[in-house]
């Protein structure tokens, strides 16, 4: 029988804080996380299957932002920033999962934009049957967000926010975690107010009440905010978790099934 599959994407923010200027890893929220999936993983290893996406934080939304490739090709220039985007991208991939392979979690560096296709900035294919056969040899892809090729621009970007639930519904995965930098969806942006309550679960509902709520990001991104996240897992069946990876343990205890503080979306 195929075993249960948890999606988990670390919010780029997280490890690479967008506010910097340069490209620059946060790597004591990056080890203390990995440690806790880690000690995660091996309490679920032989029982259900695992999915990491991390986003791009300060290595891929600054120099986006800067030459705006997520609108297309429109110079010769702009090869050169899509390829060095890539590059950076690669490479806080290539740390992700050093940390994670440190903590025992069988990591396999996943390029994303070698399995996607984009039109006008929409995922219109991913292939899935590579990871597909990564999950039954038994170990974890980590995937990531990353400018990929655009058949009508050349170049948009692909979002970990949008890879997770387009594999999640295509793997037909129990569950996607959403470890961001706040304990989930507030009734108004918390980092601009005290007044800011957390909505602890989604539905149809309380759908429209909820939209009304929701707000974009406050730092540089250039695909989009808690509004955009929680757009994409409306569009699905699978139950996702939205909690704040600053705090020690959360992510450990949702991917346990012992999710405490955040939101949850279910349908």
């Amino acid at each position: 029988m195929t075993k249960p599959i948890i999606i988990l994407k670390i919010g780029g923010s997280l490890i690479a804080p967008k506010t910097a200027k340069k490209p620059t890893v946060d790597f004591k929220t990056l080890k203390r996380i990995c440690m806790e999936i880690g000690s995660a993983y091996k309490k679920i290893k032989n029982k259900k299957n695992l999915v990491v996406i991390h986003g791009a934080g300060n290595f891929g939304h600054l120099i986006v932002a800067r030459t705006g490739i997520h609108r297309g090709i429109k110079s010769e220039k702009n090869l050169i920033d899509f390829a060095e985007t890539q590059r950076l991208q690669n490479q806080l991939n290539v740390i992700v999962t050093k940390e994670l392979i440190k903590n025992g979690v069988p990591a396999f560096p996943f390029q994303s934009s070698g399995h996607a296709l984009m039109k006008k900035g929409k995922l219109s294919k991913f292939s899935t049957g590579a990871i597909k056969e990564l999950l039954k040899t038994g170990v974890v892809p980590v995937a990531y967000g990353v400018p990929a090729c655009d058949i009508h621009q050349g170049c948009s970007i692909l979002s970990g926010d949008e890879i997770a639930p387009y594999l999640a519904e295509k793997l037909n995965a129990e569950a996607i975690i959403h470890a961001t930098d706040v304990d989930g969806v507030f009734t108004i942006d918390p980092k601009k107010s005290r007044k800011a309550r957390l909505i602890r679960k989604i539905t149809r509902a309380n759908l429209k009440r909820i939209k009304r709520c929701l707000s974009e990001s406050a730092a540089i991104d250039v695909t989009g905010g808690m509004k955009e996240k929680v757009s994409k897992l409306l569009t699905m069946k699978t139950k996702a978790f939205i909690l704040n990876g600053r705090k020690r343990n959360l992510i450990k205890h949702a991917m346990l099934g012992k999710a405490t503080r955040g939101t949850v979306v279910k349908l």
